[in-house]
């Protein structure tokens, strides 16, 4: 399988928005078990999720209650319900842009 095959976009199917008294509050997406195993992502992880407007940082949350292919997401600005978006595992391994240091 190729790499677009493992990554394939997500459909927003709902939108949480929380209020600051809440207990369970901050970006949150949750999604189908076979869509997180396909990115290599477990529950409590976080991933960045790509919207049309902007990406932000998420935990993830494995609900084998959703639909394959639709997420729910909670307090991410630049999504709404029926736009699409990825969902990304962080690269934790590679170096980035950071210019070398001599600890390396």
């Amino acid at each position: 399988m190729d790499s677009e095959t493992l990554n394939r976009p997500l459909r927003v199917a709902g939108f949480i928005a929380t209020r600051s008294g809440d207990d369970d509050r901050g970006p949150a997406v949750f999604m189908h078990p076979d869509d997180a195993r396909s990115r290599l992502l477990t529950d409590g992880e976080l991933a960045w999720v790509y919207g049309p407007r902007r990406h932000e940082l998420a935990t993830v949350h494995i609900e084998p209650g959703m639909r394959l292919g639709d997420v729910d997401v909670r307090d991410l600005a630049g999504v709404a319900p029926s736009e699409i978006v990825r969902i990304v595992k962080p690269d934790l391994d590679s170096r980035g842009r950071r210019p070398p240091t001599a600890y390396a």
